[in-house]
């Protein structure tokens, strides 16, 4: 049995933590057993290992999550990358064919799909390994997983029995009859009391059923092909394409923890402290977090029910209740001021056009010890860097130096350099060029190791 993680996400609905570089699920606001930080991510990924799915897990991303992706759960995660942003469908046909045409998987093998960012139990994974034995035993195309709801809830989609089926106890499966979206609180009465549970957006199926579906849309199965064809896919939802057109569907249910992090609201009663990151929360404020990413101290007095998040994207204000409109409130064009990257981070302290033409973009870079940037270059920006802490090593154009705290760094445009860290390093970059040229980055090595191989012993 393999497993498929979707990860994608735009960014907005955690903001200002969260941007399009760095979704909901990178945020480091849980935390581990051993009360170490730990991102949504990072908790699945290791409750995955746990169940004993090491070695049969795959991520399936996009190009700009990548990196963030290898910096936290390791360089050898498995990837597979969409060349582009789509839906679901085209994500988990994508997936098939790599299983298919890359990974020479049995099509008789099963495929379990889930998001990457449910807050679960770890049981919650036995379920997962028993849908394989559902799609067996049921002779089901699909099999899903449902949560015996605890509330009615106007949030969350629901599976539907078929009618006159008795409702199944932990671990029992049924027949689907239908689904329902976000009901209202008396629909969602009604529905519970015939028996509906949650959908929990999980699903499996056997990897010929994909397979097939592909072929009859003359979708290539092929990784390579279908890879170079992406985005000529339509833009659509599993769910829509195969959920809502399969014969016959079966639903695990599931009695225990589960919850979609997907709020303010909700995220922030998973969190152990009220408050993270520096300021002071003061003891007349009840059910109220701060969360604050930034340097600046953040006071928050007699406030009750509020979220308040800080970071270099922006401030947020709100009631948690309100916190779910979040997304209407938010631009879809504005430039992300934080990045975690694979060998660190980077803060953007300024960014600026002037009249003359020239564009200057003034960064933070953080590189954690012992990690490196690639050998590469900027087309249209020349930079110099002023290293505050730390030291390294650093090459520019086949020249080797040490750097350290109160170096300058000059490097023009179109020129070859790359650094590694000795130990935690950071330096302020500031990039010049021409405004109507975005800046592009050619990169020749991408690991130190290249570096040295290529350069440093010639």
């Amino acid at each position: 049995m393999k497993l498929v993680l979707l990860s994608g996400g735009s960014g907005k609905r955690l903001w200002p933590l969260s941007n399009d570089l760095r979704s909901k699920q990178f945020l480091k606001v849980l935390e581990d057993v051993e009360g170490a930080r730990v991102s949504m991510v990072q908790r699945v990924w290791s409750q995955i290992e746990e169940a004993g799915f090491a070695g049969s897990g795959y991520i399936a991303t996009g190009a700009t999550q990548t990196e963030l992706i290898r910096g936290q759960l390791g360089p050898d995660v498995p990837l597979i990358v969409e060349p582009a942003r789509r839906d679901t469908f085209p994500a988990i046909a994508l997936a098939a064919a790599y299983l298919f045409s890359v990974e020479k998987i049995d099509p008789s093998e099963t495929v379990a799909v889930l998001p990457v960012d449910p807050y679960v139990e770890d049981r919650f994974f036995q379920t997962v390994a028993s849908l394989d034995g559902v799609l067996e035993q049921s002779g089901a195309d699909l099999a899903l997983i449902g949560v015996q709801p605890t509330y009615p809830s106007e949030k969350y989609g629901y599976i539907v029995p078929e009618a006159g089926q008795p409702a199944p106890g932990a671990g029992g499966s049924l027949r689907v009859g239908g689904f329902r979206e976000k009901p209202s609180e008396a629909a969602a009465q009604e529905l519970i009391a015939s028996g509906a549970l949650w959908n929990c957006g999980v699903f499996a199926f056997k990897l010929d059923y994909m397979l097939n579906i592909m072929a009859a849309k003359g979708i290539p199965l092929a990784y390579d092909r279908l890879a170079a064809d992406y985005e000529s896919l339509e833009s659509i939802s599993f769910d829509y394409e195969v959920v809502e057109r399969a014969q016959s569907i079966a639903a695990v249910s599931y009695d225990g923890y589960w919850k979609d992090l997907g709020t303010w609201n909700t995220l922030t009663e998973e969190m152990k402290d009220a408050r993270m990151g520096r300021g002071i929360v003061s003891g007349d404020c009840v059910n109220t977090h701060l969360v604050n990413e930034t340097d600046i101290p953040v006071t928050v007095i007699g406030l009750s029910n509020v979220v308040v998040a800080a970071s270099p994207d922006g401030i947020l204000v709100a009631e948690k209740g309100a916190s779910t409109r979040l997304k209407e409130f938010i631009g879809h064009d504005q430039r992300p001021m934080y990045e975690e990257r694979r060998w660190g981070w980077v803060r953007v302290l300024d960014d600026r056009s002037y009249d003359d033409g020239t564009a200057v973009l003034t960064k933070r870079v953080g590189i954690d010890r012992g990690q490196s940037i690639g050998y590469r270059l900027h087309q249209h920006r020349a930079e110099v860097w002023t290293v505050v802490k730390g030291s390294g090593e650093f090459i520019c154009n086949g020249t080797y130096m040490k750097i350290g705290a109160g170096n300058v760094v000059h490097i023009p445009m179109k020129t070859l350099h790359g650094v590694r860290a000795a130990d935690d390093l950071e330096f302020i970059s500031v990039q010049t060029g021409p405004k109507h040229l975005e800046n592009s980055i050619m990169e020749l090595y991408g690991s130190w190791e290249e570096i040295e191989q290529n350069c440093l012993r010639a």
